[in-house]
């Protein structure tokens, strides 16, 4: 698979790219760190993922949660993510930080970015927006600049 060019599916968005990617949640260590009597608790999760199709690769992260006990009643989480691995052709490494909130009489709502400066390697420069879908999909809207695509060995394992 290879991102798709043209403008990303509407027409405020600025990043002519669109990638699309499965991902796996490989480690999940959660840390309550604020447990009141009454109202939800707030978690530390350390994670790691792989990501399968558009882009392909592994991230480590850490994620702030609310509500992740009781998800049912309301939730909302925050995390920042380093990817290392291959999009568009390129290697390299980026960070994405997004998060998402959830309520009882509403579905999920996810939103992110591509922390801008976080590109290395041929990913330098990588700009753009992440959203997860609850079908551990994850859809990027992006942009790099113009440069030879990496065909050497993929920094993804």
């Amino acid at each position: 698979m290879s991102p798709k060019r043209g403008y990303a599916g509407d027409s405020l968005s600025p990043f002519p790219m669109i990638a699309t990617a499965r991902f796996d949640v490989t480690s999940w260590e959660p840390t309550v760190y604020d447990q009141p009597e009454d109202g939800p608790a707030l978690t530390r999760v350390t994670l790691t993922k792989t990501f399968e199709g558009d882009l392909t690769g592994e991230s480590v992260g850490e994620g702030l949660f609310c509500g992740l006990q009781t998800p049912a009643d309301g939730a909302g989480y925050m995390v920042s993510e380093r990817v290392t691995g291959r999009l568009g052709g390129r290697a390299g490494t980026f960070v994405m930080q997004h998060g998402g909130l959830a309520a009882p009489e509403a579905g999920p709502q996810s939103f992110g970015s591509i922390v801008p400066g976080s590109g290395t390697g041929a990913l330098a420069g990588l700009r753009g927006t992440v959203v997860f879908g609850a079908d551990h999909t994850i859809t990027l809207k992006f942009e790099m600049p113009d440069g030879p695509t990496d065909t050497g060995s993929s920094l993804a394992t």
